[in-house]
This record gives structure tokens, sequence and C-alpha cells, in this order.
């Protein structure tokens, strides 16, 4: 095939231009486009990791002081506005101990919380499910601390989640759960432990024995039966007695005539 003239080429090409020129700037623009995008939005999560890194620096220097009320204000931005961040997470770690810190343990409670059940947290919101639990059981809210730590035993804490829900079942009364709690709680890796086991092992053995505890339940149940006991005595003392007809009087009969 003999090779095109220049005229003939340059005539080809303005047909391949007429033909798809049209698709060729699109994906020249498309292409801008995305470039843009991209860089503004890289832009924008450094705006915001800047943001908030900036709050969570005042709310530690706030914490490093000592100042709660300091510390709330940039807390309160981070949790509204930077909610999934890992600084909101810590931010709230920080402000719980703070809050301990001062005696406001309900405080400390309802800042942990939405990490404690947050999904997207990482091991910082296992962290935070922990230390609720600890507060919780501070609360003597024992049975709130089983439904929040049982589902949690897959995880790295596991070991430390073990001797809370012990701590709970004790608390409740549940020894032999209690026992099971601390045991496998014992099962910890001990080449890099994460719990004390000297201390689990002391509260074994401070666990009542199979003798004592049904002691216990046998006191529990009789006391049961003796407030039963009042509640039905208390009941029929409160019932006003019928009134007895009064008997007749000789100087109520009737004269004879």
């Amino acid at each position: 095939m003999e090779e095109l003239t220049e005229k003939e080429q340059l005539e080809a090409l303005r047909t391949w231009w007429s033909e798809n020129g049209s698709y060729v700037i699109g994906g020249i623009i498309v292409g801008v486009l995305i470039i843009f995008g991209w860089n503004r939005w890289q832009t924008g999560i450094s705006d915001t990791e800047i943001a908030a890194s900036t709050l969570f620096e005042n709310v530690m220097e706030s914490s490093g002081r000592g100042n709660l009320d300091a510390a709330a204000g940039p807390a309160g931005e981070l949790f509204s506005d930077y909610s999934d961040s890992a600084y909101a997470a810590q931010a709230r770690l920080a402000m719980a101990r703070m809050y301990m810190d001062s005696g406001r343990d309900q405080d400390a409670a309802d800042v942990l919380r939405p990490l404690a059940e947050s999904s997207s947290a990482g091991e910082l919101s296992l962290v935070g499910r922990l230390r609720l639990a600890k507060i919780l059981l501070y609360q003597d809210k024992a049975q709130e601390v089983v439904e929040l730590v049982s589902g949690n035993m897959e995880t790295a804490f596991a070991s430390r989640f073990n001797e809370v829900l012990g701590d709970a079942y004790v608390a409740l009364g549940s020894y032999v759960e209690a026992e099971a709690a601390y045991i496998a709680a014992l099962n910890d890796n001990p080449s890099i432990p994460t719990v004390d086991v000297a201390l689990i092992q002391l509260k074994i053995n401070d666990l009542p024995v199979a003798e004592e505890v049904a002691a216990i339940q046998l006191e529990d149940s009789t006391a049961d039966e003796v407030a039963a006991d009042d509640q039905v005595d208390s009941a029929v003392d409160d019932v006003a007695p019928e009134e007895q007809p009064a008997e007749a009087s000789e100087d109520d009969e009737p004269e004879s005539e």
C-alpha cells in the first residue's frame, strides 16, 4: 500500500478529530476535574485534621493543669464537629478521667458511653467500654456491667473484660459465674500479661465455697419469707375488724306485764 500523501494524512486527521474530538475534550475535562477534586478533598482532610488536633491539644493542655471547665469547651466542640475522629475518642477518655477525679462519676459515664457504643473507634472503643464498666461497678450497677461487657470476649481486651465481669457477678451474688469469669481472665498470654494474675487469684480465693454459697442462699430465702410474712401481717392489721353486735344487758330486757 502506497504511503498517504501529506494532504491525505491531514484530511484523515481532520476526519478522526471531527468524529472523536468531543470525547477527547470530555476526557481531558473529566481528568482535570478529578485531579482538582482530589486536591480539594486532600486539602479538606488536612484542614479537618488540623482543626481537630488543635482542639485536642487544648483539651490536653487544660487537663494537664487540672482545669476541667477550660477543657469542657474544646471537648464539646470536638464531640459535635469531629465526632468520628480519633481526637474526639481520646478526648472522651481524657474528660472521663477528669470527671472521675472531680467526683462526677455520672458525667464520666455519660461522656464515655458514646465511645463505648461506637462501632468505628476500634480499640479506643474497647478502652472506653472497659472504663465505663468500671464506673458502673463503682455506681453499683453490676447488671449493666454484665450486659455491657459480655460480648467482648474475643478481643485483645478479653482478660480485662473477664475480670470486670467476675467483679460484677460477685456484686450480684452469682459466685459460680464469677469464678468462671476469673478463671477465663487467668487464661491470659503469660508472656504479655494484661491483668494482675496474683490479684485475680486472690479474688478467686475469696469467693465463698459451695457450703457458704448454700448458706447465703438459704439466708436470703429465709429473709424473703420473713419479709413476705411481715407484709401479710401488716395487711391483716390494716383490715378493720368487723363490728360485733353488743350483747343485750339485763337492763335492756323488755319488762314483763
